[in-house]
């Protein structure tokens, strides 16, 4: 049996909005997206971090253990 990170469920997906660089449009970038293309002029928009599992996931505690977890600075 293939053991999956329990933060990859989609259902568990948040977004942030980013400004595209080039034209200035609101950008929606999901937790597993690192970039994404402008819906108005096709330009590439990145995060401006682009974060470890420890930072967002809910279940990092989990798959990490719990000093690994503690040393990422949660």
């Amino acid at each position: 049996m293939k053991q999956r990170c329990p933060g990859q469920d989609f259902r568990k997906l948040s977004a942030q909005i980013n400004q595209c660089p080039d034209c200035g449009a609101d950008v929606e970038i999901f937790s597993n997206e690192t970039k994404v293309k402008c819906h108005i002029c096709g330009s590439m928009v990145y995060k401006d971090k682009i974060p470890s599992c420890a930072e967002w996931c809910a279940s990092a505690r989990e798959c990490l253990g719990e000093k690994r977890w503690k040393q990422s600075g949660r």
